[in-house]
């Protein structure tokens, strides 16, 4: 503070008055004050002037008013202006009661934790409890509704699946909102509102990663059902293995965001990641290969989940495409892991991508069949050819037919 000679013997008293003024008073967001050394230049004072504030006071606004000064050992520092100091007296007068501790017992008021009171501590919690538990009830009485209004089966069971997988991380992302537009007009000290700032922060971002990676999950499998119907077999296991790479990096994303509300310069920290990355990719380059191997799988359109494949001399179908492997169900019904990166350099054979079935068939007929028996057997195979068609259009007619003639003396019927 920047006392003069005639504030200076009650220093002490005008500290404590101004930290109960900002205490109840100040109730702007902390990041309206400017956190730069050179003050704000758009506030319209001079430029070794700068305000924090205001102090709402019923219908006064008060502004408490810095000054920066050349200190001989610190250099350029700002402190509170004498001329802000001399309003505290009359400012302390007009001091009311808040709502806290006109209704809450007396002893919990007069008894102090960590500078805020035991009242306001059960307060705080309750604004946490209380937003937690109405928002869960609003929750379930307007999925009921939603419910009782909507006949279709099907389309009940997919609001019920967005339901339950956005219900607690919408409910644990508004609750703080709540809890933080309530705080400053309780009476809490300002700096338990920088802290509880820090942490409503931290819980927000950690709220919003969790809503979003639950939420690309009913989006990406109505997609991936989308898409199947139209036939994208390979569309669906890259929307898969996208849906798992935007998880990561949302996971990412909140964990610098973190790291940036708590104060740790994320500068640094991306460039030891960065450094950190080559290091690893150095030392796990068979995960790095197997990681550019299965994303270049699905770009290809070479496997798709559901696929029956020939890989590594087995055969079996595709059950999930990941980050590393194929995984592939054989027919001895054993689950095979498949490093991606060898399947990116193996011979693939998949069964699923052709659109006919190459049927030949070989009748072994003696030397001594007549012509009318060669006749019978002819027709015979026209006849098959026909009722297959008629059974199931897809099917191709015969191609070719191949007719081998095995020695023997017997004139027999031929055996086909």
């Amino acid at each position: 503070m920047q006392i003069n000679a005639a504030q200076r013997p009650n220093t002490e008293a005008l500290a404590r008055d101004l930290t109960e003024l900002m205490d109840r008073y100040f109730i702007h967001p902390v990041t309206t004050v400017s956190n730069s050394a050179e003050g704000a230049f758009n506030d319209g004072l001079p430029l070794d002037r700068d305000r924090v504030g205001p102090l709402t006071i019923g219908d006064k606004n008060i502004d408490i008013v810095l000054v920066r000064i050349i200190d001989p050992q610190a250099g350029p520092i700002w402190l509170i202006s004498s001329e802000t100091l001399a309003q505290i007296p009359a400012l302390r007068k007009s001091i009311g009661e808040t709502w806290v501790e006109r209704f809450m017992p007396k002893a919990l008021v007069s008894y102090t934790l960590f500078e805020n009171s035991l009242a306001l501590w059960i307060v705080w919690a309750g604004l946490i409890g209380i937003p937690l538990f109405l928002l869960w009830l609003l929750s379930g009485i307007f999925m009921f509704v939603v419910r009782t209004t909507i006949r279709d089966t099907a389309r009940r069971r997919v609001v019920d699946s967005w339901y339950v997988a956005l219900r607690w991380p919408l409910i644990l992302f508004l609750t703080p909102i709540v809890q933080l537009a309530s705080i400053p007009f309780l009476g809490f000290s300002f700096r338990f509102r920088i802290v509880n700032a820090q942490f409503i922060a931290i819980w927000l971002v950690a709220a919003l990663a969790w809503l979003l990676c639950r939420l690309l999950t009913p989006t990406f499998r109505h997609a991936r059902i989308m898409v199947q119907r139209r036939g994208y077999g390979g569309t669906t296991s890259l929307m898969v293995l996208g849906e798992r790479v935007l998880k990561v990096i949302i996971a990412l994303g909140a964990i610098f965001a973190i790291l940036k509300v708590a104060g740790i310069d994320t500068t640094t920290a991306l460039a030891g990641v960065g450094i950190g990355g080559v290091a690893v990719a150095l030392g796990a380059q068979k995960s790095v290969e197997n990681l550019l191997g299965g994303i270049f799988l699905l770009t290809d359109k070479a496997l798709a989940v559901g696929d029956t494949c020939f890989i590594s001399n087995r055969v079996g179908t595709v059950e999930d495409i990941t980050l590393r492997s194929v995984r592939l169900r054989t027919q001895e019904q054993t689950l095979l892991s498949i490093p991606a990166g060898v399947l990116s350099q193996a011979n693939i054979e998949n069964f699923a991508t052709r659109d006919k079935m190459l049927l030949q068939t070989t009748l072994r007929l003696r030397y001594g069949t007549t012509a009318e028996q060669l006749k019978a057997v002819l027709d015979g195979i026209r006849v098959c050819s026909r009722s297959t068609q008629n059974l199931n259009s897809r099917l191709p007619a015969f191609d070719w037919l191949t007719l081998a003639f095995t020695p023997s003396s017997s004139n027999s019927s031929p055996t086909y």
